[in-house]
């Protein structure tokens, strides 16, 4: 007991720790868009296709970090509408590049047509 109350034991603590991390959890969800990129040989392209045929046209943006002949960081971005049954669409072709310091970064949202 402190202060007249009883104490939490340490199993109780645990619990609710556990309780706190399961909640702040990222949910995740089906993407209706799948990507890939590579850059190599001088140049970088990015295709994606949409995959989902329920899902409704997807507005996304990209970023993406890559390394230029000059051996410096250069980030890329853009955005692009994918329309369903799309099915590898380039959404970014550029030159100049050696090689990638991390793999494209892509965010969509699904827009449906307004009536």
């Amino acid at each position: 007991m402190v202060d007249g109350k009883p104490a939490l034991g340490p199993l109780a603590l645990l619990l609710g720790a556990g309780l706190l991390l399961a909640a702040s959890a990222p949910a995740a969800a089906a993407s209706a868009v799948s990507c890939g990129g590579a850059a190599m040989l001088g140049g970088a392209q990015l295709a994606c296709s949409h995959v989902d045929a329920k899902a409704p046209a997807q507005f996304c943006t990209f970023s993406w970090a890559l390394v230029t002949a000059a051996n410096v960081s250069q980030v890329v971005e853009g955005s692009f509408l994918l329309l369903p049954k799309a099915s590898n669409v380039q959404v970014y072709q550029g030159s100049g590049f050696t090689g990638q310091l991390s793999a494209p970064i892509i965010l969509c949202q699904g827009s449906k047509a307004r009536t």
